[in-house]
This record gives C-alpha cells, structure tokens and sequence, in this order.
C-alpha cells in the first residue's frame, strides 16, 4: 500500500485548476484526464487503463493474477467510488487477460478470436506465463477463475452513464485481433482524446513480434490508430511511458522498415 500524491490538472489550455489528491492505494496511478488513469503493473510493466464514469468504472486490460486483480478493484474502489463494471481486454496475450478472472461482477469485452483463445487454449496461456517467470499456482488460480465473454466485438460503443467510449479494432499487427479503446474528452473541458493501444504501440521495447503478428500489415493499422486519435491525442502503450501522435509514427515507420527486410 502507498499514498499516492497526485497534482491534477482539471483544464487544458491557458487557464488550468490543479487539485491535490491523496489515496491509499497500490499501484501508482498515473491521471492522464479528469477521469482517465491508468499504471503500470510491476509484473511485465503492462498498462491496465482506468476510465470513471457516472457510477460506472471501465479497465483496459486487467493484468495477470488474481492477486494484481484484488488490488486493481481496491483501487478503482478509491479513485472511482465504484466496482470495475467493464473490461476490455485488447488482445489475448496472458498480461493483458488472466487478470479478468478477478472482475466477476464486471461485463468483459473481447475480440471474437480472443473470446475462442481463453475459451481453448488455457494450456497456451499458462505455458506462455511461465515462460515469462509467472507463478504456476498464481497463473492456475486464475485460469480455474476465468470467464469468458459470451461473445466477441470489433467495434463497440460503452456507456458509462453518459460517457460514451469507443472500442475499435483498426486491423492486425501486434495479433490478429487487437483493439485499442478511444476516450474522448469531456464536453467542454479542453480535454485531450486519450487512446489505449493494447500491443499495437509500446515504449519500453521494440513492439514485440512473434508468431501471431503480422508486421507487413502493421504500419497500416497505426495509421488507422492515428486517424482514430488524432494528431493531439494521448496515446498510452500496453508498455512503457505515454507517448504523442509522433511516437507512434516513428513506431510506424520502424515496423515498415523492419517490414521490408523480411523474407519474401
């Protein structure tokens, strides 16, 4: 448990309000808007995002254990005065999943294709958080907990009770099925739209590539992330720092050029 000291900045432009908070919490959340936050988790430094609505609480991504999931709910309990009500999980890898499996009371949003992975391939998921040095008991908890989706979206729009944020899924790279969650500013506020892009962006590495990613067609879908948050936007990577809209054209223009030395 730590406390948390945050100056926040209410409005964007010239004239700003700052607010002092302080929370008892686990994570250090870092407060990209009013209502946006998000931290890095100490396990494989994954984002979970956090979006406060009218008594509602969104997370993007929800980590790996239902240990980091308790803590997760704690703190949201704190920031946002509320449960977890919504996950969007944006691809399947095991950081970005396993953690749901704490949320019961929260509706879970996935890509069709990730819904089939933790409905069949839980012996992949655990295989894959062990590689990484996951707990096996920890990593099992979490699987014997796991709910999937009923079913699978590309694009949705959530309510928050009268918040309304955009689920996307601006095509492969990172996986097959990878989407990234748009938040718009609040109305009037000055507010920048903050993006989450999951895998498809990621600051503390190179992007990862393996065998589920499709580098030829990556490049293309950053330009669809970056048509989607604009030049403005807050872009917040499934790893590492945030970053601006030329940070991810510069990781577009990576991937391309990683792209051309494949073999054909």
């Amino acid at each position: 448990m730590q406390l948390v000291r945050s100056h926040v900045n209410l409005q964007y432009g010239r004239n700003c309000a700052w607010r002092l908070n302080v929370l008892a919490v686990h994570y250090n959340w870092e407060q990209l808007t009013a209502t946006v936050h998000r931290c890095r988790l100490p396990f494989c430094d994954v984002t979970v995002g956090l979006v406060v609505g009218r008594g509602t609480a969104l997370l993007i991504d929800a980590g790996t254990t239902l240990a980091e999931a308790a803590a997760i709910q704690a703190d949201v309990s704190q920031i946002a005065h509320c449960g977890v009500t919504h996950i969007v999980l944006t691809h399947k890898h095991f950081d970005h999943v396993l953690g749901s499996s704490g949320f019961t009371g929260a509706e879970i949003h996935a890509a069709p294709e990730v819904v089939d992975y933790l409905s069949s391939a839980t012996d992949r998921l655990r295989a894959h958080a062990l590689r990484y040095g996951a707990e096996a008991a920890e990593i099992d908890r979490a699987i014997a907990a796991l709910r999937p989706p009923q079913r699978g979206i590309y694009d949705a729009v959530i309510d928050l009770g009268g918040r309304a944020v955009t689920v996307a899924h601006p095509g492969v790279g990172h996986t097959t099925a990878d989407l990234v969650v748009v938040v718009p500013g609040a109305a009037g506020s000055g507010e920048p739209v903050v993006v989450f892009t999951g895998d498809l962006v990621e600051e503390s590495a190179d992007p990862l590539i393996d065998a589920d990613s499709d580098v030829a067609a990556w490049p293309a879908t950053l330009d669809g992330l970056l048509a989607l948050g604009g030049p403005d936007a807050v872009y917040v990577p499934g790893h590492g720092n945030v970053v601006d809209a030329e940070f991810v054209r510069r990781q577009r223009d990576w991937l391309s050029e990683r792209a051309g030395r494949q073999p054909q």
